[in-house]
């Protein structure tokens, strides 16, 4: 039986909460409550979003999660940008791809759902 661990998305949106806390690790102590925490929160969203929609068993529950997932990672990406300006992250190319591939599956099973419901 599928489960939302079986996903790509859901793998690779792991995968991006892991780089983000052993990059968070390296920001100054004075950000712990503030954006370390924030981009920790946002990267953890997104794999929990995923798997609490597929685990609703309904479809259109299931994209209302979807879509706060995506929301996360826009919200990640931000907070990444404004960590890069701020000379906390010096490249974010890795983040770059990692959150373009992330955002193109939860459009593709965003698609997939949304045809299911025709």
């Amino acid at each position: 039986m599928l489960t939302y661990r079986d996903l790509d998305v859901w793998k690779n949106s792991m995968s991006l909460v892991e780089y983000t806390y052993e990059t968070t690790l390296l920001f100054p102590k004075e950000e712990i409550y503030g954006l370390t925490s924030q981009i920790r929160r946002a990267s953890v969203s997104v794999p929990s979003n995923i798997a609490e929609g597929f685990m609703r068993k309904n479809t259109r529950e299931y994209l209302q999660f979807l879509y706060i997932a995506l929301g996360s990672l826009g919200e990640l990406d931000t907070q990444l940008e404004i960590a890069k300006r701020l000379s906390y992250v010096v490249d974010t190319e890795k983040f770059n791809i990692d959150i373009t591939l992330v955002r193109k599956q939860l459009y593709s099973l965003i698609n997939t759902l949304k045809q299911r419901l025709k």
